[in-house]
């Protein structure tokens, strides 16, 4: 079974990785594709290194651009790509522009080159259309042969959107593989010793969705709760230098001053950082199942998720919408409150997620669904 992975930014490659390990393990061929859609080093190249991963069979270099662009862009330069590998599936994870543009060109050349698409992590839901995630998210699914669900409730979004249950087989969460197999060498970097902050007495944050760092109130918000954080234990923030740029456009940058602001980190880093604090705030959606499986109490920043799991039986907990600096801060002591230390890892997060993808697809192979 000849199967094309398409990774194009840093949240794919968790989710990339046990997959392709799992593919070599049986026997099978996989085809890495990077499109470059994370063109910065620290954004991809070390992601490759920290999770021992091959070099891809194919980097199309896209880069930045807007989402128009940039998805043009992959479309473009991955369409050669599939004409001449031509597997049986073309797998794609997530929801970022990657994942659409690559989905959109192989339902379109199906006929031509007979491969089907299996979408990994697939169902997940936040009802919030202005997130360009969720767009790429809804419409993957309706293109993809296969959906291959992280938790159990995403079939029942599948379901109220008429998509077949024949079509969507439940696998478990393939970044918690990664995260899993990653933790003994993230553990061993002590990364948060390195910098100055002991394990369990500091918080830490990410920031990245235009819903906060391209808002100005918003912004305001939470770096003033997280300076107000910082009066009680530090506070590390890894932060992209165009979030950085926005806080300066914005007259935040005072604000960021009570922090320990990082440049981006690598995974093994943010794995390390991640399991060494004492809550998390974050608007990532990574980073809430992540702290879920680590037991790390987490504050998720904005108004929805679409991991609802890592509520319902994990340690997140959404801060009160609009964000305000007092609500964000009660949530945050809220978190800490209720750290019990002992993860409650939801089914199918178990570290053999990417087993059972390639099982389904293997299985899928065999009936020819589609």
């Amino acid at each position: 079974m000849k199967v094309l992975l398409v990774a194009g930014a840093r949240p794919n490659f968790m989710k990339v990785a046990p997959v392709l390990f799992a593919l070599r393990r049986a026997g099978h061929h996989p085809v890495l594709v990077h499109t470059g859609q994370h063109y910065d080093a620290r954004m991809s190249d070390t992601f490759f290194r920290d999770l021992e991963l091959p070099d891809p069979d194919f980097h199309l270099g896209v880069g930045s651009g807007s989402h128009a662009v940039q998805t043009a862009r992959v479309m473009e330069a991955f369409e050669p790509v599939l004409r001449e590998v031509r597997p049986d599936w073309l797998v794609v994870v997530g929801d970022v522009n990657s994942t659409i543009a690559c989905a959109l060109v192989a339902v379109k050349l199906k006929e031509e080159t007979g491969a089907r698409i299996a979408h990994v992590e697939a169902g997940l839901r936040s009802g919030d259309w202005r997130m360009p995630e969720e767009v790429n998210r809804v419409l993957t699914d309706r293109m993809s042969d296969l959906l291959l669900t992280p938790s159990r409730d995403a079939r029942a979004n599948l379901a109220a959107e008429g998509i077949p249950e024949s079509r969507v087989v439940f696998v478990g969460n393939v970044m918690i593989d990664t995260l899993l197999a990653r933790l003994p060498a993230a553990r061993a970097l002590e990364f948060g010793a390195g910098i100055g902050v002991a394990r369990g007495e500091y918080a830490l944050s990410t920031l990245h969705r235009p819903s906060n760092v391209d808002d100005p109130a918003a912004f305001r918000a939470v770096l003033e709760a997280l300076g107000q954080v910082a009066r009680e234990m530090p506070v590390v923030l890894p932060l992209h230098p165009r979030a950085r740029r926005q806080a300066e456009a914005f007259g935040l940058g005072a604000l960021l001053e009570p922090l320990a602001v990082l440049e981006p980190v690598g995974y093994l880093e943010m794995v390390s950082l991640t399991d060494g604090a004492a809550a998390v705030l974050t608007d990532s959606g990574g980073v809430q199942e992540e702290t879920t499986a680590l037991g790390v109490p987490c504050v998720t920043l904005r108004e929805s998720t679409e991991r609802p799991v890592t509520v319902t039986e994990g340690t997140n907990r959404l801060a009160p919408w609009p964000l305000t600096a007092g609500g964000v801060l009660a949530s945050f002591h809220d978190a800490l409150a209720r750290r019990s230390g002992d993860p409650r890892r939801p089914e199918g997060w178990d570290g053999r997620a990417g087993e059972r993808v390639v099982e389904a697809l293997a299985g899928a192979s065999d009936t020819g669904a589609s």
